[in-house]
């Protein structure tokens, strides 16, 4: 298999912990979304990554679409999320959260890099979503009865909040601010400490 993208992306990287913590072959090739999105349309014409392509030649496209066909691969006993149930249903909640201020910090990173000073009310706007959804999910964080929210060892769910937290950290410096979110702060500590996310780090650049 091959993964296309670079690992400053959340979804990107959320992939790659995926196939590290199940112990699956890959070739990495960081491409660009805006260097290298010839070659990408090729594989995806929306030049959007992630791309994960089979050895059989099919590419996978969007994070979550990738991480069904991985968690297809395992036993269910041993898939990243739960097969079913409660379990199943409290993981994709907060994936969707965490994706969805991830989608939220990408646009509001571009809106500034290629529009330059945004509208004020755009800038509050974006900046209340992100809010909202970190305050959702460090109470979801602090309530939770286990380490992680998969259980005893990280699933989709843990893997999805930790490297948004870091993208959004680094693309928007002062939004997400470890004193003032400490249970996802723990837990974004938890996840890098472990060699399945700190062997595929990228620090976050602006598109070139």
């Amino acid at each position: 298999m091959q993964l296309i993208g670079q690992y400053d992306s959340p979804y990107v990287r959320r992939v790659a912990v995926a196939l590290r913590l199940y112990g699956m072959d890959y070739r990495h090739l960081p491409w660009s979304t805006f260097g290298d999105a010839d070659r990408l349309a090729a594989f995806n014409p929306l030049r959007r990554v992630p791309v994960l392509v089979l050895d059989g030649g099919e590419a996978l496209i969007e994070s979550g679409a990738i991480l069904d066909y991985l968690d297809g691969l395992v036993p269910p006993e041993s898939a990243l999320i739960a097969a079913s149930g409660e379990a199943r249903r409290k993981a994709l909640h907060i994936a969707a959260l965490a994706t969805g201020l991830a989608d939220k910090a990408v646009s509001f990173f571009y809106s500034r890099v290629f529009h330059g000073e945004a509208s004020p009310v755009w800038v509050a706007r974006c900046q209340t979503q992100i809010h909202d959804v970190l305050v959702v999910l460090e109470r979801e964080c602090a309530a939770r009865g286990n380490l992680w929210w998969h259980g005893a060892a990280p699933g989709h769910a843990d893997i999805v909040v930790a490297c948004v937290l870091r993208f959004l950290g680094e693309a928007h410096p002062g939004l997400f601010v470890a004193a003032g979110y400490p249970a996802l702060a723990g837990h974004c500590a938890g996840c890098e400490a472990m060699d399945a996310f700190s062997g595929v780090v990228q620090a976050f650049s602006p598109p070139k």
